[in-house]
């Protein structure tokens, strides 16, 4: 790791040391005393459930040359002590951050900011050795560890940045303070923390404190609230209006195989191919155009890029069985990121099938959220298969044949007899309700 040892995280931290401190270059970073090598520092995360201080023991016997940690462990390895172990982390990330001089580019909203991240980091890749956000690592703990993993290789870094409340994000842009900062839409997700998508929009809008006067926002068109907003930067949109400086025409979608279009921004032209289907894919495509044409890709590059695009995880991937279509989106699910999931289901073959649980963190208006994510997804959807209590108001909206189970369990004894072959199915909750579970049992069923 450029420049960092233990000295400098003394230093940075304004810690005590509790003894020597080795010399030599830190190797990496870990929160995870099952991950650490030699040379690594430590931190010790106080957490609910588990407390990283019970393992610096582990981290000692791992050849760890420090520990971070706010209070002094009997174990024979080199200890900064330091009040707050989370927010010294993040001082060290923003130290380490500052010693690389490339392009960094912060992408947040309320839905799609994995899948921008990927495409963005597909597009830069094109051209240059591009550092990524990985897993889930976009939070007040993750985000370090996404920067402690720069090295000398790396010519620019795609940083994904997620909040559930206000400060969170000035926190998050102290550490990365992004050149480029990326908005995909602002929709109703945290309203039991951030109260209505105003809300939402002056959490996320604190990313740009931490940016240069000379940085460069994009954010989408199409989105009435960002499209007004005065981010006191210059401002890209994108979209498919008029409007936009980089929109899409000539869209056009192949099935579960993906989509294409033609992509606008000023006299350029630039005809690509997304590997993956939905509208959403095509704002992430503009989205990584976007962020390509503000640091010099040409055409080729910028369409060979979004033709390398994969898909992550449980976001939007398409699994097809003996007997049916699986669209796996089981991730994570608000309001908004529904809807575009059943927008995109609707242009799909076969008898469209829509299986939603609790979207979590909604407040006081989540009856209601859930009751008009029901009437949409029956307008989308033959047949509604709702799970959860809250997911119930969901059932209701829906109303006609829908279905409502209590829990998971209830849920996948059922589906053999709801479901037919031949059915495309969407599957979509918050990520506490763990329906990957429904996803594994839908991949198994065998249909008559």
């Amino acid at each position: 790791m450029r420049e960092l040892n233990c000295e400098t995280i003394l230093a940075v931290t304004g810690g005590t040391a509790t003894g020597p401190l080795l010399a030599g270059e830190i190797t990496s970073i870990t929160t995870d005393s099952r991950t650490v090598a030699p040379g690594c520092l430590f931190a010790a995360i106080p957490g609910v459930r588990v407390d990283g201080h019970d393992f610096i023991g582990q981290a000692a016997a791992g050849g760890a040359a420090c520990v971070l940690c706010s209070r002094p462990a009997d174990a024979p390895v080199p200890q900064i002590l330091v009040p707050d172990v989370p927010a010294a982390l993040r001082a060290v990330a923003a130290w380490y951050r500052g010693r690389f001089a490339i392009p960094f580019v912060g992408v947040t909203g309320s839905v799609g900011k994995t899948t921008a991240k990927e495409m963005i980091a597909s597009v830069l890749s094109a051209r240059y050795a591009t550092l990524k956000t990985e897993k889930n690592f976009n939070n007040e703990l993750g985000v370090p560890l996404t920067l402690f993993r720069l090295r000398e290789e790396h010519q620019a870094a795609v940083v994904e940045m997620g909040i559930s409340g206000f400060g969170e994000m000035t926190r998050l842009t102290e550490m990365v303070r992004p050149d480029i900062g990326v908005y995909t839409l602002i929709g109703d997700a945290h309203l039991e923390f951030l109260g209505d998508r105003a809300g939402v929009l002056r959490a996320k809008g604190e990313m740009v404190q931490g940016m240069p006067e000379d940085g460069v926002i994009i954010a989408n068109g199409d989105d009435a609230l960002l499209r007004g907003h005065d981010f006191g930067r210059r401002t890209v949109l994108f979209g498919l209006g008029e409007h936009c400086a980089v929109r899409a025409v000539d869209v056009a979608a192949d099935g579960v195989d993906g989509m294409a279009c033609v992509i606008v921004s000023d006299a350029r032209r630039i005809p690509v191919r997304i590997p993956a289907f939905g509208e959403h894919m095509v704002y992430a495509a503009l989205m990584g155009a976007a962020v390509g044409l503000q640091l010099g890709l040409t055409d080729e590059e910028i369409a060979r890029g979004v033709a390398a695009y994969e898909t992550v995880g449980s976001r939007g991937r398409v699994i097809k069985t003996d007997g049916l279509t699986i669209v796996d989106d089981c991730y994570n699910a608000n309001p908004t990121s529904v809807a575009s999931a059943l927008e995109s289901l609707a242009h799909l073959p076969g008898r469209r099938v829509a299986i939603l649980g609790d979207m979590r963190e909604l407040g006081a208006h989540s009856a209601e959220l859930h009751r008009r994510t029901g009437a949409l997804a029956a307008e989308k959807c033959a047949l509604v298969i709702a799970c959860g209590a809250e997911a119930r108001a969901l059932a209701e909206g829906a109303g006609g044949d829908a279905v409502w189970f209590a829990d998971v369990g209830q849920l996948t004894a059922s589906l053999p007899a709801l479901l037919r072959r031949g059915d495309t199915v969407l599957v979509k909750a918050s990520r506490a309700m763990g329906f990957e579970q429904v996803t594994q049992a839908l991949q198994t069923m065998v249909l008559s």
